[in-house]
Formats: C-alpha cells, structure tokens, sequence
C-alpha cells in the first residue's frame, strides 16, 4: 500500500539542505578561516608595517590552512566512516552467529525504549528472521550507528577548504583595497566581526534560535578566541625583542 506523504515546506527535515555534517564543515571552516586570518594579519602588519608582506602572508596562510582543514576533514570523515563499517560488520557476524542471543538483546532494548514486553518479543521474533532488519535495529539502538547513512567524506573535505579559503579572505580583503596596513587594521577588525555575527545569524536557519542569539554567540565566543591569539602573538614578539 502506497502511503501518501505530507510535505510541510517550514520543516527542515522535508527540505534537501545536506547533511549536518556538511553545515559543521561549513561553520567550522569558515570561523576558523576568519579567526586565525585575522589573528595572524594583524600582529604581522603591527610588526612589519608593509603592505605587501601583509597581503602575501595573508595569501599564504589562506592557501596553506585552507588545503591543511581540507584534508584534515575529508581524512577523519574516511575514518570515522571506516570505524562505523566495522562495527556493522562485526554486528553482522554476531547475529549471523547467535541469531537468538541477539533477539534476547533486542527484546531488552526495545523494553527500555518503552516498548510493552509482548510487543517488543513479537518485533524481535520478525527481526530474527531477516537479518538486515536485525542489524538496522541493533545499529540504531545499541550501536547508535546508522546503517548506509549518507556521507561523503570528499564532499566534506572541499566544504572545509572552500568556507576556509571564504573565511580568510574576509580580514584580508581591507588590505587589498587600503595601502596603509596599519590604519587598515581597525576596518578588517570590524569587517570580520561584522563576518562573524552573520555567520552566527545564518546557523540559526537550522535551529530554533533567534537570529542574534546565534549572531552575538558566534561573535563573542569567536571574538574571544581571536582577541586571545592576538594577545599571544603580541606578548610573544615582545618577550623575542627582549631577548
């Protein structure tokens, strides 16, 4: 029997948005291109003065950390996609070794969820029979795997090198368009800032938050981060002059 789905076009689970662990690639990428850029731009234009070793440090780092996050992620998305198949596997063979044994485990896991006892033996009877059942129900509620979910470590992987690359530029392009790094300093400070709460504000399409909840505590846990690896970085070529 053919069962009619109803589409609520406000719900995000009826939407083709991705998967969540392409949002966090994103996020993760383009927060860190914005942070670490800014970071490192300012201390080297307060330290150097010159435009031009601002700009091609900038370039450079970009290039670098965005192909470093890149291969960062599609490599712990290909591991943790590999760690997941093996405890499939390994699943598959213990049901395929002790059929009854497993029902018995999945009476008492469907008991816990609240399933009534006569209804959970009867479900693990029926899954006793078909083992791809079985392995879906064990894998969704012991392993907390889920079986041929979608993933897609490459795709991850140029997500983080392209927000990465989105992120970065966002302090640097002042630069491009001042010829003073110094006075260019406080406009790339804001525009990143500026970056930062938008980013914060766009996370909250997939959530329940209000816009600038999500905008001030991208902004002030970011920001926070920022200004710490600024204040590194400045303390750290002050105590190097010293020496």
């Amino acid at each position: 029997m053919k069962i009619e789905k109803h589409y609520n076009p406000t719900y995000l689970h009826h939407k083709k948005n991705g998967s969540s662990a392409t949002l966090r690639e994103l996020v993760f990428g383009m927060e860190d291109g914005m942070v670490s850029t800014m970071g490192a731009i300012t201390g080297i234009a307060i330290g150097s003065g010159d435009h031009f070793i601002v700009v091609l440090s900038g370039v450079v780092i970009i290039a670098v950390e965005s192909i470093s996050m890149g291969v960062g992620s599609y490599l712990s998305n290909k591991s943790e996609r590999a760690m997941e198949e093996r405890i499939l596997a390994e699943e598959k063979q213990e049901i395929a070794d002790m059929p009854k044994e497993e029902a018995e485990e999945l009476v008492g896991l469907l008991t816990a969820d609240g399933w009534s006892q006569e209804i959970a033996e009867k479900m693990a009877a029926e899954a006793e029979k078909k083992p791809a059942l079985m392995l879906r129900e064990m894998a969704y509620r012991e392993l907390n795997v889920i079986p041929h979910k979608e993933a897609n470590p490459l795709k991850n992987g140029f997500v983080m090198l392209g927000s990465y690359i989105v992120g970065g530029l966002v302090p640097l392009l002042p630069y491009f368009l001042l010829p003073d790094p110094i006075k260019t300093i406080p406009l790339s400070i804001s525009v990143t800032l500026v970056g930062l709460f938008a980013l914060g504000a766009y996370t909250t399409k997939f959530s329940l938050r209000s816009w600038w909840k999500g905008g001030l505590e991208m902004l002030a846990l970011a920001g926070i981060a920022g200004l710490v690896g600024y204040l590194v970085g400045q303390y750290a070529t002050a105590f190097t002059n010293l020496l």
